[in-house]
């Protein structure tokens, strides 16, 4: 495919973005399974996007649900060089206020047993995971955010959890020990997989409350979680619309490569099954 496009992961309300004109929604089967929801490919401002509603239209799947493999692979087949995730978050740190605007650099995966790598099956790949989430990226998102007159806070650690409940006060004064910023159920699976499909990588994290550790708050409820997303909601329209206009169209980033020297199985030992597989994923590297 000769666009380079731009994935977006995120609530289903930013299908009504302005200046998106939509060309046609896309339904994918995938060698994982079906992905959440069909994808919805368009133009914003000049730039191809491709934007995947996270849980399903209609927000019906459980983080532990969601077909992170299949939604992954989805925006590779797309075209997609470069993911913007845009999730909801609980602050764990006094200074982050809920409706500010996190872009983390670091993740913790507290998840049980997820999918969360393309490899195996005859397919042996490590990929290097000590930075991950693209700077480039996330340098561009935070900037434009700052732009349009969010509260910015780059850096931090994002600690993902499996949900669906919200945490125990004792397991939130745990991950605070542990220096962790802001809490998740949804992203560390998505920057894994985008790692190894050598897609660009970064997260706006739009902070809904303060997790249940800051007593002088009422403990988190999906309604505070809501009345806040809301109100974000049309800035973080605002955000990914300068984002996109500035994203680089070349990538000089690691990301880029970052299976080049990953793949550790010899290509004629790698069954032909598993070549067709993940032929969207390794086929520059694997014939």
């Amino acid at each position: 495919m000769s666009e380079k496009r731009i994935g977006i992961i995120g609530g289903s309300g930013l299908y009504d973005m302005e200046g998106l004109k939509a060309k046609e929604e896309v339904s994918l089967e995938t060698p994982f399974g079906p992905p959440s929801d069909s994808f919805l490919v368009g133009e914003l401002d000049g730039r191809e996007i491709v934007f995947l509603p996270r849980h399903g239209k209609g927000h019906r799947l459980l983080p532990s649900e969601i077909p992170f493999r299949a939604n992954m692979y989805g925006l590779k087949k797309l075209g997609a060089e470069w993911v913007i995730s845009v999730a909801a978050v609980g602050s764990m740190k006094d200074h982050i206020h809920p409706r500010d605007f996190v872009f983390p650099d670091q993740l913790i995966d507290r998840t049980r047993g997820r999918k969360d790598t393309f490899f195996g099956e005859g397919v042996v790949a490590h990929i290097s995971f000590a930075d991950p989430i693209c700077t480039a990226l996330s340098d561009v998102v935070a900037k434009a955010a700052g732009e349009v007159g969010a509260k910015v806070h780059r850096g931090g650690t994002y600690i993902c959890i499996e949900g669906p409940a919200f945490s125990t006060r004792a397991e939130s004064e745990v991950y605070r020990s542990w220096g962790v910023d802001v809490i998740g159920m949804t992203n560390y699976q998505e920057a894994r997989l985008a790692r190894e499909a050598e897609m660009c990588y970064a997260i706006m994290a739009c902070v809904a409350d303060y997790d249940c550790w800051r007593k002088t708050e009422e403990a988190v409820t999906v309604e505070m979680i809501l009345n806040n997303l809301t109100k974000n909601a049309a800035l973080a329209q605002k955000v990914i619309r300068r984002a996109v206009a500035a994203v680089p169209v070349e990538r000089t980033c690691p990301c880029a490569h970052a299976l080049e020297n990953a793949i550790l199985t010899p290509p004629e030992k790698i069954p032909q099954k598993a070549k067709k597989t993940l032929d969207v994923i390794i086929g520059r590297y694997v014939k």
